[in-house]
């Protein structure tokens, strides 16, 4: 939001303009994230955010308040002028949606009690019965069982495609999912892509789904990608033709495994049905969540890139052992179409990848139960190393087809690097392979 669009009485901007330029220069992120949307005068001079423990404000006029709800009802365009209740909007959520909207270079952000809810919510916003939504392949367990097994009941199907997919394979695709959309007297409602996927790391062409959509659908389909694996700050998919790009700011964002949430970010015209609809369905990240958020969003870059260089060196210690098959990490892509789409989407190769050992269940559970340093648990991004066995756990709701189909092997491990001696992680995965 501008800064004229804001009640002067609220604490989360100031009413003058924020600075994100000096002598015509563009302020990184980095910078932004220390202050951005937030005004210490109007907070008793608390040089950080307070946490606004409130469900409710207080408006200075009775006018104000019929202002705002007909903001918030849609009555009028572009939303509540101020704070109303925290169902809807609360000052360290709206300080957050704004620092989250500059990372991915976006107009507006929503933020979301989890990865999951916003997902959710933003399909449930776009999608209605009979309509068709298009989704690449391979994606996190939850949100292909949410289209498969949810969405499904409300009448809403779906078609998907490889993750590689090429131009033709992906026009292909809607033109199938325009017939099926047609037969059930609805429309392709959304392209709904995760890149890379989990947890094989496999990259969509955003730039080829984009020129399909726009050949073939001659009305507004919403691209939208889960960039939570090399999101904010090795992707920036809005730049190549995506139109919302959501997180699990659970993940990196977070980056210290003691919170949940999520986000979506893009244009406020694809952002406005799904925050109507947060409006009545709740899911809003509370106050001290995002208040943890802030926190985190000011050593992002520096986490992410400590991350991103120790996963570095204990792939090149990985990738000469004798027990392991193969590697699913960016830096090592040994497939023409995919290094293609990395060289042309990705700024880092990221810190999460998979793992395959030669063996099945039985070798990667030894291989797991014997790490030392690194934990057994599922989720990724954290300070900590994560290894998981996603077969067993993350995808065991998927079918075993279906995971095969998807390349999620029994002899696949997920792994995410964090921030520890980069030498002490490759002992310790050196003695856990002796165990296989």
């Amino acid at each position: 939001m501008s800064d004229h669009d804001i009640d002067p009485t609220s604490p989360r901007m100031a009413p003058k303009p924020e600075v994100t330029k000096i002598d015509g220069r563009e302020l990184k992120p980095s910078t932004l994230m220390m202050g951005y949307g937030y005004d210490p005068v109007l907070s008793e001079g608390s040089l950080k955010p307070p946490i606004f423990l409130t469900s409710t404000f207080a408006f200075p006029s009775a006018a104000d308040g019929k202002r705002h709800f007909e903001g918030i009802t849609g009555k009028r365009p572009g939303g509540a002028d101020g704070l109303v209740y925290s169902r809807f909007n609360a000052p360290n959520q709206e300080i957050l949606e704004d620092r989250l909207a500059v990372w991915d270079g976006a107009e507006d952000a929503l933020s979301f009690s989890s990865g999951m809810t916003a997902i959710c919510v933003l399909m449930l916003a776009y999608a209605s019965k009979g309509d068709v939504i298009v989704h690449s392949g391979p994606l996190y367990a939850a949100s292909e069982g949410f289209v498969a097994k949810w969405m499904s009941r409300w009448g809403v199907e779906y078609v998907d495609f490889p993750a590689g997919a090429t131009r033709e394979e992906i026009d292909a695709v809607l033109a199938r999912a325009k017939d099926l959309a047609s037969q059930n007297g609805g429309k392709v409602c959304m392209i709904y892509l995760e890149s890379p996927g989990n947890p094989t790391n496999a990259l969509v062409d955003v730039e080829a789904v984009k020129a399909a959509r726009d050949e073939a659908l001659d009305w507004d389909c919403p691209i939208a990608i889960d960039n939570t694996f090399l999101g904010p700050l090795w992707q920036r998919p809005l730049d190549q033709g995506a139109d919302i790009v959501c997180y699990s700011l659970t993940k990196y964002v977070g980056g210290h495994s003691d919170l949940v949430a999520g986000s979506i970010a893009g244009a406020k015209k694809w952002m406005d049905p799904v925050r109507m609809l947060r409006n009545t369905m709740g899911g809003i990240c509370d106050p001290n969540t995002a208040w943890m958020l802030l926190r985190s969003l000011e050593t992002v870059e520096l986490r992410m890139n400590r991350a991103g260089e120790n996963a570095a060196k204990v792939c090149q210690f990985l990738a000469q052992h004798p027990k392991v098959e193969g590697l699913g990490y960016l830096g090592m892509i040994k497939d023409a179409r995919q290094q293609d789409i990395y060289d042309r989407h990705c700024k880092g190769a990221g810190s999460t990848f998979s793992l395959l050992l030669k063996g099945g269940e039985a070798e990667c559970f030894r291989f797991l139960d014997s790490l030392k340093i690194a934990k057994l648990a599922v989720s990724l991004g954290g300070t900590e190393t994560l290894a998981s066995h996603p077969a067993s756990m993350t995808h065991l709701s998927v079918p075993e087809g279906r995971r095969a189909e998807l390349g999620i092997s029994d002899n696949l491990v997920r792994i995410s690097i964090g921030i520890e001696d980069p030498d002490d992680l490759i002992a310790d995965f050196e003695q856990a392979l002796e165990a296989v």
